[in-house]
């Protein structure tokens, strides 16, 4: 994809996957030039979101994001705090992300998922005001739905490696699991 296209998908919004009762509702920031471009969640080639979801046993095989369509079938879905493409997630500020949470959240409570997992710290805490949250299940919780940080799954997140994520991933896959049951 030539730069001039990648800037053409700047301020893009790509639309969510998602449906009413799913069993986890993934977050991410905002989407990549390269998702605005394509149409697709986590499409960034460095994103480790896909592998991810696959090694910590959310799907079976590891999709391609202009697969993400196949997550519905699985009870994933995915959505972003922020909707506008960007080419890096400081490009916004504060109050689009307390905006996104407040729409983000809108929309939790009309879905219902069973989780929403944010996969961003630092973009959750913004998001919902929690400057002390961290990596793993929160207090906060939307109607029902029960919230989870997860690891950012940029390449540039260079703290946690694919295997880490997943294990984190996984811990959320074993929650989601057991409340099923």
């Amino acid at each position: 994809m030539s730069p001039e296209e990648l800037q053409a998908a700047r301020d893009t919004v790509i639309p969510d996957v998602i449906a009413g009762g799913l069993s986890v509702l993934f977050c991410g920031i905002n989407p990549s030039l390269m998702s605005g471009a394509t149409g697709h969640h986590f499409a960034r080639p460095g994103n480790r979101f896909w592998p991810v979801l696959h090694l910590s046993g959310f799907t079976p095989r590891q999709l391609k994001p202009s697969e993400q369509g196949e997550l519905l079938s699985y009870g994933l879905g995915i959505t972003n705090v922020v909707a506008r493409a960007t080419a890096r997630a400081d490009e916004l500020d504060a109050e689009e992300f307390r905006e996104g949470g407040r729409l983000l959240a809108a929309k939790v409570e009309r879905l219902r998922p069973n989780w929403l997992a944010v996969v961003g710290v630092t973009a959750y805490r913004t998001a919902f005001g929690d400057r002390r949250a961290q990596i793993g299940p929160q207090e906060h919780t939307i109607g029902t739905t029960r919230v989870w940080a997860l690891p950012n799954p940029s390449g540039l997140n260079a703290h946690w490696t694919a295997q880490t994520m997943a294990e984190e991933y996984g811990r959320l896959r074993v929650a989601a699991r057991s409340a099923l049951d």
